[in-house]
């Protein structure tokens, strides 16, 4: 049907009209998506508000502006001060530091004439528009991030590490080799625009191949629908466990984030410590599964993987763990589960997952009703949100080490950062289908449907105070995806005993702590469901601090709520109909 034919008037004169709006709101449909390309992908309309809203304000606040004037002067004293030193040959000590983790600036040689001009120049402008871009009166909060965020990736592109001529660790490495280093960060240039063109992954990445080096883990498919393909791996021990484990990982990510090489794989760990674990890998969406909704992944995905879990191992209660979005949803299924009066959960692992969405983090940015509905926009042309799209968004949250260091080391010094697997994990990216993803940024991130209770599931509201089985819940010190705090909420929202773990490092490394690892360390404390609620302050003071990984207490966690070890079980059961599909790794995850 043509946009004319949708304009025609029906029998039905309602008819005619939602025909006519739909033709209508088809025509806003096409031109956000174009505008997308344009504009990467950012809402220019949302970008707009923030800076006038934060412009306007600005310019109403005298005393704001006075201030910003003052410190404004302060500085260029302090650099003056800086530079005066520097000329009587004094060393010019540091008029102002690098934030921690900021490593641009750490080589002795910046702390020289004339690098350490620029460099403590940069800081001091860097920490001016921070004080510029916060603490505007009247600002909306989320226009201030917004606009804050926009002027530290606009000075991160201006700092004087990324330019050959002003970065003395370059000029260095340029006279030291005659200039090879920008010849060989040229060839490094021109080799990874030819893979992305081509869909290869970055150089390195064919070295870990899914099935041989990572997500090696011995195991069967048991079971295959539309969307999932079923893992069950095959046992280690004499003895295991009477309950088995399901994990169900993100869709956004492939599985084996958590089955990497055998050394730092989480499957293979608890396979090895005595569960029978099975695992969900998804279905890499196309164009053709624009219509899978949030709920279908719940029904064909947790639900199903229940279903076929309680066929091979009837009368089974199962420890159900979700990671990222994967506990989000899990934590949803498990929730209707309780009121529907469906006991088959022996306890829940949430794995740096949010249930509450008032303070997302980070992405936030990138998540409000303009910006939606352009990302909503650009996915009802595609049916699909490209990974590149994803992963553009992660690395502008992290341009420093993901972009800009990259072009320093690998464009400027000319060296090739050594592939990992979970570097070469990050880099198999997915897709996510129209209606599944607009449906999570609306109801969850937007109107925190799950956390007000407002979330329906068959026609009910999902109230998280149902569930009563033990929950274990991890957050990472340093995520930007689901900050700690905000993965702690569910201390208030489930009326059941939780232990909760906050580990260091960030959303994907800080789960990937295997044993053995160094300089690992967590904090760990179960709080019982009538115990008085604390903040996530006084929990960090009053938990218990441990060496290691957080693994162990995970295991020793499970090992606390089974009922005892047991016969390995039967792998599938082909007496049920679920016969072996495919050996382990399985086809999904091979999906490009």
């Amino acid at each position: 049907m043509t946009v004319h034919d949708a304009l025609v008037p029906s029998p039905s004169g309602t008819e005619a009209d939602a025909l006519g709006l739909e033709a209508f709101a088809t025509i806003d449909r096409m031109r956000e998506a174009l505008s997308a390309q344009l504009s990467g992908g950012l809402s220019p309309a949302a970008l707009a508000l923030a800076f006038l809203d934060w412009s306007a304000h600005l310019a109403a606040a005298p005393g704001k502006r006075s201030e910003l004037v003052w410190k404004a002067a302060r500085k260029a004293t302090k650099l003056t001060g800086h530079l005066a030193a520097c000329g009587l040959g004094a060393g010019g000590a540091a008029c102002i530091e690098p934030l921690p983790g900021d490593d641009r600036f750490a080589g002795e040689a910046w702390r020289h004439w004339p690098y350490s001009l620029w460099s403590q120049s940069f800081l001091l402008t860097q920490q001016w528009w921070h004080n510029a871009t916060r603490e505007v009166p009247g600002v909306t909060p989320h226009h201030e991030e917004v606009v804050a965020f926009v002027a530290r990736q606009l000075l991160d592109m201006m700092s004087p590490a990324n330019t050959p001529f002003t970065n003395p660790e370059v000029v260095a490495r340029t006279l030291e080799t005659g200039g090879a280093n920008l010849l060989a960060g040229f060839r490094n240039a021109l080799e990874d625009a030819g893979r992305q063109a081509s869909g290869q992954g970055p150089v390195g990445s064919e070295a870990f191949v899914v099935g041989r080096d990572v997500a090696a883990t011995p195991g069967k498919v048991v079971f295959r629908n539309h969307l999932i393909e079923l893992i069950q791996y095959a046992p280690a021990t004499e003895t295991v466990q009477a309950e088995p484990v399901l994990i169900v990982p993100a869709w956004i990510m492939k599985y084996y984030i958590l089955d990497l090489s055998p050394r730092n794989s989480l499957i293979r760990h608890l396979v090895a410590q005595g569960h029978t674990v099975f695992c969900i890998s998804w279905r890499n969406p196309t164009a053709a599964d624009r219509d899978l909704g949030l709920d279908d992944y719940r029904r064909l995905g947790v639900m199903a993987a229940l279903d076929a879990i309680a066929t091979i191992l009837p009368g089974r209660a199962i420890h159900a763990a979700g990671y990222c979005l994967g506990g989000t949803l899990l934590t949803i299924a498990a929730a209707a589960m309780a009121r529907a009066g469906d006991r088959r959960l022996a306890s829940l692992t949430l794995l740096a997952a949010q249930t509450d969405f008032t303070e997302p983090g980070e992405l936030a940015l990138f998540i409000d009703h303009s910006q939606v509905r352009l990302l909503e926009s650009v996915m009802w042309n595609r049916g699909y949100l490209a990974s590149d799209q994803m992963a553009g968004a992660f690395q502008m949250l992290r341009s420093n080490d993901l972009v800009w260091s990259r072009l320093v080391h690998d464009y400027l010094m000319g060296e090739r950062t050594p592939m990992n697997d979970l570097m070469a994990w990050n880099a198999d990216a997915t897709r996510m289908p129209y209606r599944m993803h607009a449906e999570y940024l609306r109801r969850l991130y937007l109107d925190n449907d799950l956390a007000t209770g407002r979330l329906l599931v068959d026609g009910h509201p999902v109230a998280l105070q149902n569930l009563r089985l033990p929950l274990f819940a991890v957050g990472t010190e340093r995520d930007h995806v689901a900050p700690w705090r905000s993965v702690y909420k569910i201390h208030a929202l489930a009326d059941t005993d939780v232990t909760f773990v906050l580990t260091s490092g960030g959303h994907n490394a800080g789960i990937v702590s295997e044993p053995g690892h160094p300089h690992r360390h967590y904090r760990i404390a179960t709080r019982r469901h009538d115990d008085v609620r604390i903040s996530p302050d006084e929990w960090v003071e009053q938990a218990r601090s441990c060496e290691g990984s957080w693994w162990e207490s995970w295991a020793a966690w499970l090992d606390g709520h089974s009922s005892g070890r047991i016969a390995p079980p039967a792998m599938c059961a082909a007496e049920a109909g679920l016969a072996p599909v495919a050996d382990a790794p399985g086809t999904y995850v091979l999906q490009r």
